[in-house]
């Protein structure tokens, strides 16, 4: 880095690279660094090479043909000038000598003309609002959102993405891909009437239609916050009353012993899926944290043999989902057969749907809305009904506890004594 030294004071001085041709006018650039050390200006000099290079960046992309980049553009090289950018409005009602400064720190000589132009748009606010389409702003998003997806796994992304692929899809079709600053209130009144129509022909719940609305007033609210829009999107008071939530049923104990568990009822599953099914009777795990399951996570070498769902190359649905479950009975004996986990549904999707579609071709659903979830809610209603309390139980599900949590709660040991009681 080039320092020469003025009179008593150094000044950084440089070739501008060719790149910067269009958006710096000066061959060479001279820099006062405002000290007589040449040790410390040798320090200042990188910072302010840097803060040149940023600058010219900026204003090359103020160039550019692309109206978020000129936008975003704008308000970064009002940034390195230290100053807020504000769009042309909100300029206007600024003190008198406030608007002056802006106006004075804009101003540059007649052969820098280009270079004028871009700094008058960053400081003055009169860069366009860049008019990104519906589905621009889906593309934008999933860069946007990235810490929603943070140790998702591949499974977990391709089921997080497509509700909200699907909620774009079905608002385009409303109001078409209009830009994201030309929506109104009316589009996203048709879009709620596209959706009460659906419901009043019983084809979907409220539940259904309002998880559409929020995936896209998510999408569009992030892109309008983390891209700096300003815009007053017509958002609100749109969702549906929703009815009583339904659960699924629980399986009793008898069918449970006398049909899922009877010889050969499940010959015909595959091994995998079996294991995975009788795992869930005394553990009540998810089918996910069953398919994610290893040999590191599968333990039989410690006094009480048991699972510990880890977030191991996923996201954990909540954090209390991280936690240990002791096996007991045939949830113990069937992960004896499979020690290293389910390789076959790890990372992929696909186990329930197997599942449920053989427990009804094979009459083997206690009822229509039953499924394999119904084994874990009758693993809950075992430990309810045995006194268990409340604590160990939220424990045991990874569910979050309605108050404070004091200590470390029940010890594996405590805990495999009394669901050994309950055990099938």
């Amino acid at each position: 880095m080039s320092v020469c030294k003025r009179s008593s004071t150094y000044h950084l001085r440089r070739r501008v690279p060719a790149r910067y041709i269009e958006v710096e006018p000066r061959k060479t650039i001279w820099v006062s660094l405002h000290t007589d050390s040449e040790s410390v200006a040798r320090r200042k000099a990188v910072d302010a090479w840097s803060q040149l290079i940023e600058c010219w960046e900026a204003k090359l992309a103020g160039l550019s043909d692309q109206a978020l980049e000129r936008y975003e553009a704008a308000r970064e090289l009002a940034d390195i000038r230290g100053f807020q950018y504000l769009d042309m409005n909100s300029v206007t009602r600024l003190p008198l000598e406030k608007i002056v400064t802006r106006i004075e720190a804009a101003e540059l000589p007649a052969q820098e003309e280009v270079l004028g132009k871009v700094d008058a748009t960053a400081l003055l606010g009169t860069a366009e609002i860049p008019a990104l389409t519906i589905e621009e702003c889906l593309k934008l998003y999933w860069s946007l959102a990235k810490d929603k997806t943070l140790g998702k796994s591949a499974d977990q992304l391709r089921r997080w993405k497509n509700p909200r692929k699907k909620a774009i899809r079905n608002f385009v079709s409303v109001i078409g891909n209009k830009p994201i600053n030309a929506i109104t209130r009316d589009d996203m009144l048709d879009f709620r009437q596209y959706w009460f129509e659906k419901i009043e022909a019983g084809s979907v719940t409220p539940n259904s239609a309002n998880k559409d609305l929020i995936h896209l007033g998510d999408i569009l609210k992030t892109v309008n916050k983390m891209k700096r829009l300003g815009l007053d999107l017509p958002l609100g008071e749109l969702s549906f009353k929703e009815g009583e939530k339904s659960t699924r049923p629980p399986f009793s104990d008898d069918w449970i012993k006398t049909k899922l568990l009877s010889e050969h009822s499940l010959a015909r599953l595959n091994s995998e899926a079996r294991a995975i099914l009788i795992g869930m009777i005394n553990t009540g795990y998810r089918p996910s944290e069953a398919c994610a399951l290893t040999s590191d996570t599968i333990i039989f070498d410690h006094d009480v043999p048991h699972i510990s769902i880890e977030p191991d190359g996923r996201q954990l649905k909540t954090r209390h989902a991280r936690r240990k479950i002791p096996l007991t009975g045939v949830s113990l004996e069937i992960f004896k057969e499979h020690r290293s986990g389910f390789p076959r549904y790890r990372g992929k999707s696909g186990l329930s749907a197997t599942i449920n579609k053989y427990l009804r071709e094979n009459g083997l659903l206690e009822s229509p809305r039953h499924s394999m979830y119904s084994l874990r809610h009758a693993f809950e209603d075992r430990m309810l009904a045995a006194g268990i309390d409340d604590r160990i139980r939220r424990d045991v599900f990874g569910h979050t506890l309605n108050r404070e949590r004091y200590g470390r709660g029940a010890s594996l040991d405590q805990v495999f004594n009394l669901l050994q009681k309950i055990a099938i």
